[in-house]
């Protein structure tokens, strides 16, 4: 429990005497901190403080981020929203009816749900408008935030700050969804801004901040060496395709190939006696490329070859590279 109350200070007897009511009574029976007021509080009135008040919702730079269906997953998903709303003390969250219903529901809305009464679920459940949607992507931002300060082990009184937000995404694997904008503020790296008239030898090529992060981010993926695994004493045994989400998606951040350009798919080898009827390589043989050369390749795979090399070749150059940096490494027992 925490109070925001206003002192009448005795200066002659060296006192600050306090008023307060039966309900805070409680929070001084020992020991207590005396502090100022932070500046958001300014326009408070007295008396008990509530929840803290995330500001984080409030920035529009980090919009994209919230949005983002990778970092809702993160979260808990749809149903987690659900199970979120059901325990805040929210009452009908649609301010314009005049009567409102005692029982309350979940109403899906894009991009979220609100919480609403029986009475105006009935009446709003087939609109869609902005007012809607605003109040549920509301919701999606608090519950988000919600679920990093309680991930991180913080009171309902701390205001997260976007540091230890981009921690969180960094702990839930998913930096790759921050905005380039959201990132260079969490470096304190100053925001590029281009004017509308600029000759092209005054534009300085900057790191973005999202690949630094995601740089320092990244993890090692261990591997394990089964030297007697049930299928090595076959004599044919049943193929087993290695697969790693964590490698291809590190994999899918790298620079393309061919051009060096930021890669979108994480190619799996084709032919070579690589994979088979129904199935594809394994995760472990596969190299970053952008989508006009893998569609080049998937086009003339022979053509391709010729022009670029072949696909072993980008691979070995490849796998020395992710070995080199540490990427892949020996399991620890």
């Amino acid at each position: 429990m925490r109070a925001l109350l206003r002192p009448v200070i005795v200066r002659e007897l060296g006192q600050v005497i306090l008023r307060v009511g039966q309900d805070l009574l409680p929070l001084f029976g020992g020991r207590v901190i005396v502090d100022f007021a932070p500046e958001y509080m300014i326009g408070w009135p007295s008396g008990a403080v509530p929840p803290a008040r995330q500001s984080l919702g409030d920035d529009p730079v980090l919009a994209p981020f919230f949005a983002n269906e990778k970092v809702i997953q993160a979260a808990g998903g749809i149903n987690g929203l659900d199970h979120w709303l059901d325990r805040q003390p929210y009452c009908c969250q649609w301010p314009h009816s005049e009567y409102h219903h005692n029982e309350l529901v979940n109403t899906r809305f894009p991009p979220g749900a609100i919480r609403l009464c029986w009475h105006c679920d009935h009446k709003l459940s087939d609109h869609d408008t902005k007012q809607l949607s605003d109040m549920a992507r509301a919701n999606v931002v608090a519950w988000i935030i919600d679920k990093a300060r309680v991930a991180l082990g913080f009171k309902e009184t701390h205001v997260l700050t976007l540091p230890e937000l981009c921690w969180w995404a960094t702990q839930m694997d998913i930096v790759d969804s921050l905005p380039e904008g959201m990132a260079r503020r969490a470096l304190r790296m100053p925001q590029v801004v281009i004017p509308s008239v600029s000759r092209e030898c005054d534009i300085v090529p900057d790191v973005p901040a999202t690949s630094i992060i995601q740089e320092k981010a990244k993890k090692v993926l261990a591997l394990k060496v089964d030297p007697d695994s049930p299928e090595s004493f076959m004599l044919r045994p049943k193929r087993r395709r290695w697969e790693s989400d964590k490698y291809t998606r590190w994999v899918k951040q790298q620079p393309c190939m061919c051009c060096n350009k930021p890669a979108d798919d994480p190619h799996h080898l084709i032919g070579h006696g690589m994979g088979g009827m129904g199935t594809k390589a394994h995760d472990i043989f596969v190299i970053p490329l952008c989508r006009a050369h893998h569609d080049e390749l998937h086009a003339n795979t022979a053509a391709f070859e010729e022009k670029y090399g072949s696909q072993t070749e980008l691979q070995i150059r490849f796998l020395d590279r992710v070995f080199s940096i540490g990427v892949i490494g020996t399991a620890k027992k």
